[in-house]
């Protein structure tokens, strides 16, 4: 039986998120016997609330809320991302931790390294990989091929790639309690078999069995409080029948995807902290970089049906590495990706073109392009002066301009993807151009060396305040080219440590 706290006990951890970051965080605490309390916005879904469909899923587990901006892709249920994500898991590579040092100072960026290195980081890679079941490492096989993975894996070795690889948290045979995939190929939706790697029944329940953990679902965290000389003490939340609550603490961790955790770290802003909660740099809400992805599509010459199996089951590593011959600085990845037939006119735009498409559907290969975006101020999240939402909370407003660099890799990159498909007979490719999703969201409490160049240090501990974390993308220095979850994964695994070592010797 899961464990309750009293809304007076200052001893808890209190983590605000329950997704990458937050779920394996507290699982972390938890099995070193540090008692936390995870509140989650949204709901608590079971298997049985998963179904293979985007729309409804999109209902059941979106976040939904209204903001002001260009769209984010975000989850607001137990889970948060993880249940949506498509379970890729590359690593950062070694220049991507020191992109000020690697590319300079580009025009119009805020670029600064990453106060960790690689090297630091790898021992939690291996923990996260071991911990997620990431295919290719410790002993688990290659993931399945999928028919669309086979045809960019053709192209690209007829262009001239070498390295290929199918690194997903996905099951390829039973493992940790979670069975093998068995290509249902709706990954976005939340896997309704458990095969993908998702902190709603890896994490959580793996917390609840330590009896030092408890999760309060449809629990919105609205402020954090803090004392005179300036330590956090607690969390004011909404419960589910918007009753106000504050739950004490003896540390707080906030993990809301970014976006919240700008809103909820500016939202407490008090006369000690007037700009916001670890924000005396001016950094926070700033910084904010989104990944540059495009999305292709091409005719093929025979049937492909890449809407059966996994999503997204391999991709091509050759051009993650920094080139600045191509135009650019930094480096992207081309990932196997397909898409249902509803989301291609979203994607791709109207008109005869596209209807053409869809009248070839199972003809059709697909490609991602996730590159690496660089920083700037003028990209950032900021709290509206007069909107408010359901819970009384100023709207976010997201502000998002692509950079030159990021519109040259772009370019590159759909360049590249065509002549993959278009080496083996591929035709009609089309891409989505000049927009960039916002479903990889990083930066705005950035890591820094310096207390003036970001809101947290290597730890992800506040500059200003000694109790309070970040523990979400929110704290990347740089987005490299890598989808982030593992990344998150990794630096929540050490962040665990950093916090217990520092209660065993009565730091915090």
């Amino acid at each position: 039986m899961a464990r309750h706290f009293e809304l007076s006990d200052a001893s808890v951890v209190v983590v605000i998120g329950s997704g990458a970051g937050g779920g394996t965080l507290s699982n972390e605490l938890a099995q070193k016997g540090i008692d936390v309390i995870c509140l989650e916005a949204g709901s608590r879904l079971t298997f049985a609330d998963i179904e293979n469909d985007p729309p409804l899923m999109d209902q059941r587990m979106g976040w939904n809320d209204k903001r002001i901006g260009p769209p984010v892709w975000l989850c607001k249920t137990v889970g948060g991302n993880t249940m949506r994500w498509s379970g890729v898991t590359p690593r950062f590579l070694e220049h991507e931790f020191r992109p000020r040092t690697t590319y300079g100072l580009l025009p119009d960026t805020t670029l600064i390294d990453w106060p960790l290195m690689l090297g630091e980081l790898a021992p939690y890679y291996d923990k996260a990989e071991f911990k997620m079941g990431v295919t290719e490492t410790n002993g688990i096989p290659p993931f399945f091929e999928t028919s669309n993975y086979k045809v960019l894996r053709a192209g690209g070795r007829k262009i001239g790639y070498k390295e290929f690889t199918t690194r997903e948290a996905i099951n390829p045979r039973g493992r940790d309690g979670r069975p093998g995939c068995i290509q249902i190929g709706f990954c976005n939706e939340g896997c309704k078999i458990g095969a993908k790697w998702s902190t709603l029944y890896t994490e959580i329940p793996k917390a609840e069995a330590t009896d030092h953990f408890e999760l309060r679902p449809l629990c919105m965290a609205v402020k954090i409080n803090h004392d005179a000389s300036g330590k956090v003490t607690g969390v004011v939340y909404l419960d589910q029948n918007g009753q106000m609550h504050e739950q004490k603490a003896r540390a707080v961790a906030v993990a809301g995807n970014v976006i919240e955790t700008t809103r909820l770290l500016l939202n407490s802003a008090t006369s000690k902290f007037p700009n916001g909660l670890g924000n005396s740099s001016g950094h926070l809400g700033r910084n904010y970089m989104r990944h540059v992805v495009t999305w292709i599509v091409a005719v093929m010459p025979g049937p492909v049906n890449f809407h059966r199996g996994t999503r997204e089951a391999g991709f091509i590593l050759d051009e993650q590495y920094h080139k600045p011959e191509r135009g650019f600085v930094g480096g992207y990845l081309i990932e196997a990706s397909a898409g249902d037939p509803a989301s291609l006119p979203g994607y791709l735009g109207w008109g005869k073109p596209v209807a053409d498409l869809l009248a070839n559907y199972t003809s059709l290969a697909g490609a991602g392009i996730c590159g690496e975006d660089p920083p700037q101020a003028t990209n950032g999240i900021t709290l509206h002066a007069t909107e408010r939402d359901q819970y009384g909370l100023p709207l976010p407003v997201i502000e998002y301009a692509m950079h030159p660099n990021s519109t040259a890799m772009q370019r590159h990159a759909i360049n590249q993807a065509k002549a993959i498909y278009e080496s083996i007979g591929g035709a009609d490719a089309r891409a989505m151009e000049g927009v960039q999703l916002g479903c990889h969201n990083m930066g705005v409490a950035r890591m820094s060396a310096r207390p003036e160049d970001g809101v947290t240090n290597r730890w992800g501990q506040a500059h200003d305040i000694p109790n309070l974390f970040v523990s979400d993308g929110s704290v990347f220095s740089s987005s490299g080219a890598a989808n982030p979850t593992l990344t998150i994964v990794a630096l929540a695994i050490r962040q665990a440590d950093h916090i217990a070592d520092r209660m065993s010797r009565g730091e915090l």
